[in-house]
Parts: structure tokens; C-alpha cells; sequence
């Protein structure tokens, strides 16, 4: 059976009550692709309204959680709370995460842990900068950062990891197709010698960074890009064809 083709927007720190309805609208008109499967990163304060709005074709996520049920951590949501609101999904490890807020691979891999524990689906996000990309060192950091999650998780049934090269994340840059699938297919190798073979085969790896309606169909034509992990494309009308870039 093939992996099925996943495409999530992720709004960031943006929207408003307003600027959701006419997501909304859009991705009410359609028509979206029913063989792909569509979540929306939602900010954490309107995650409840979004996920009453939106078609019942799109799941809303959460941007971000922390590694532990509740506690003294001020300004942090848990999976706990996301999973009481309704919300069945959670990105983990974005770049901004990791690079603006400091977070290491190992904390993005206990958030990873628990989120999963707890119940919810987790886009995890790994991705090179610029720097270690010219230097060579982009293999080097993507299995890393996908080491620390697989030391700590057994199963792999609901985590889908976003391939998103830092350098190419909201620059206009893009991965070319076959940048995109290098990066894939070893990690999928990667996936197969240090997890299992059915991990490897199994889980999808979408590609981050740039992604528009002008570049989506060549991007979907590779055989291990199972999907996008859209930034600011998702605000816009555009996102449906990028949902449907595999018809």
C-alpha cells in the first residue's frame, strides 16, 4: 500500500479570527484532492475556533507543545490541552524552534515522545542551514536530529517528518526537485538500516521550504516526497493547488 500524500500549512504567528474565515472559504471552494490528507497549523490561541470552522476534509494542528502533561511553565500549551480542544496534530521541531527559541534535538525528541504518548499525530521537522549545507554537512545534521526522535520512539505509525532546508524556508530559495529527493531517499535509508525496513517503507517525508503553486507539481513527481509542509503559501488561495499537486 502507498504512503498516502500529506500536505500541511503552517500559519506561524499569523491570522486572526477574520483571516481564518477567508482560509476557510477557500478551502471550502476547493475543490481539494480526497486522496490527500490536509492539516493546518494553527496559532495556539485560535486553535479551538479553527478547528470548529474548518472543512471536515482539513484537521487543524498545533504549532508547538511542551514535553510534559502541565506544570509551571509559563506561556507553554501541552498535549493534554491540545487533545482537549479536539486537535489531533502537532508540529515539533521547526526550524524557527530550533534556531530563534534554542530548542536542541534532544528536546524536540521528549516533545516528540510525549506528544505521541498523549495521543496526537506529530510533524516532526528536521533541516540543514545554509552553512552546513555548503560545507557539506547536510546528511550529517538531518540524521542527527532524526537519531535523538528514533532513540526514544518505538513506533512510527503517527509521525510524519517534514525535510525543511533551513536556508530555503521563507528566502523564495527551493530545494531544485532532485536536491529534494536526495535528501528523501536517505533519509529513507537512513530509516531502514537504524529504525526497520516497514519504518522506512512506511513513513512519509515531506518536503519545506519554499513551497508555491508555480513549483509543487515537479517537487510531488519525486518518488520519496510524500507531501509539503507549506509556510506562507498556506495563508493564500494558492494552497489548494498545492494540495492537489499530485493530480
Amino acid at each position: 500500500m502507498g504512503r498516502k500524500f500529506w500536505v500541511g500549512g503552517n500559519w506561524k504567528m499569523n491570522g486572526d479570527k477574520k483571516g481564518i474565515n477567508e482560509i476557510v472559504k477557500f478551502l471550502e471552494a476547493g475543490p481539494l484532492d480526497p486522496n490527500v490528507e490536509v492539516v493546518v497549523g494553527v496559532p495556539a490561541i485560535y486553535l479551538e475556533y479553527a478547528k470548529n470552522n474548518l472543512p471536515s476534509t482539513v484537521a487543524a494542528s498545533a504549532q508547538n507543545c511542551y514535553k510534559v502533561s502541565k506544570g509551571a511553565f509559563t506561556g507553554e500549551i501541552s498535549p493534554a490541552m491540545i487533545t482537549d480542544v479536539g486537535v489531533k496534530w502537532v508540529i515539533l521541531g521547526h526550524s524557527e524552534r530550533r534556531h530563534v527559541f534554542g530548542e536542541s534535538s534532544e528536546l524536540v525528541a521528549d516533545k516528540v515522545v510525549h506528544a505521541l504518548e498523549t495521543g496526537l499525530n506529530v510533524v516532526a521537522c528536521i533541516g540543514e542551514k545554509l552553512d552546513e549545507r555548503e560545507a557539506g554537512k547536510t546528511e550529517a545534521v538531518v540524521f542527527e536530529q532524526t537519531k535523538a526522535i528514533s532513540d526514544k520512539i518505538k513506533d512510527w505509525t503517527n509521525v510524519v517528518i517534514a525535510y525543511e532546508p533551513v536556508w530555503a524556508i521563507g528566502t523564495g530559495k527551493t530545494a531544485s526537485p532532485q536536491q529534494a529527493q536526495d535528501v528523501h531517499i536517505k533519509l529513507r535509508e537512513w530509516l531502514k538500516k537504524n529504525v526497520s525496513e516497514s519504518v522506512a517503507k512506511s513513513v512519509r517525508i515531506v518536503y519545506g521550504g519554499s513551497v508555491t503553486a508555480a513549483n509543487c507539481k515537479e517537487l510531488a513527481k519525486e518518488a520519496d516526497i510524500d507531501g509539503f509542509l507549506v509556510g506562507g503559501a498556506s495563508l493564500k488561495p494558492e494552497f489548494v493547488q498545492i494540495v492537489n499537486a499530485n493530480q
